[in-house]
């Protein structure tokens, strides 16, 4: 009896955890009804002009850019089911800034929007395996990823003066880690004290994952 009660806690337990982010995934697509260009713009096109200004631009932009959130929610998730799974964010975080610096040079990147939005596919789609992927391909895939990612971040920040530049990078930086970190918390919750398919509601987010990526990658291709 006492046995019964425990697996239906558990259970119950997981299937808040699942609520929860299948609760943020939906609000976030909400948040992209708002239209695309304030997926780049968190001021609403005005570039920002002081540190203040900067960071919440920054801390703004992974939120308010949904295809962005999905795949950092995406990238946490990967990391809790991998064994040194923190090197996929790391990678992630680390290529962004990469992705920013290289349009701030304009310097071009080939149609961008969507390799984000494969990027989204794939990932959301490995998540979806039974048998993982290896941490060298999911960390690979988060690294380039990140380029293009950080790119799309860059457009909010073209134009602006040192320090809010540099408050940007640390605000949506920040933000990053803070989600892929909320999501690999949960991720573990997920399969903590595994039962039989303890794994399913982190595939079934990567199902979510995938399907918001695919409906990213049509918009794109079909303007």
């Amino acid at each position: 009896m006492a046995k019964k009660i425990g697996l239906s806690r558990l259970r119950s337990g997981k299937f808040l955890i699942w609520r929860t982010i299948s609760a943020s995934l939906i609000s976030g697509l909400g948040l992209a009804n708002s239209g695309a260009a304030l997926a780049h713009h968190p001021f609403g096109g005005q570039t920002p002009t002081n540190f203040i200004e900067g960071f919440l631009s920054g801390l703004g932009h992974p939120m308010i850019g949904i295809d962005h959130f999905a795949f950092v929610v995406a990238v946490g998730l990967m990391a809790a089911i991998l064994r040194h799974g923190f090197w996929v964010p790391a990678a992630f975080i680390a290529t962004a800034l990469l992705g920013t610096g290289i349009h701030l040079q304009s310097w071009d990147l080939l149609a961008p929007e969507f390799f984000i939005s494969i990027s989204i596919v794939i990932l959301g789609g490995l998540l979806t395996l039974k048998q993982g992927p290896t941490l060298w391909l999911s960390t690979s895939i988060a690294a380039i990823a990140g380029v293009f990612h950080g790119y799309a971040y860059g457009e909010a920040i073209v134009g602006a003066e040192i320090t809010p530049l540099v408050s940007y990078l640390a605000g949506f930086s920040v933000m990053q880690l803070a989600i892929a970190a909320l999501a690999y918390i949960c991720g573990k919750a997920l399969n903590a004290n595994a039962v039989k398919d303890s794994v399913l509601p982190t595939r079934f987010v990567g199902f979510a994952i995938a399907g918001m990526g695919l409906a990213f990658l049509s918009s794109v291709l079909l303007g």
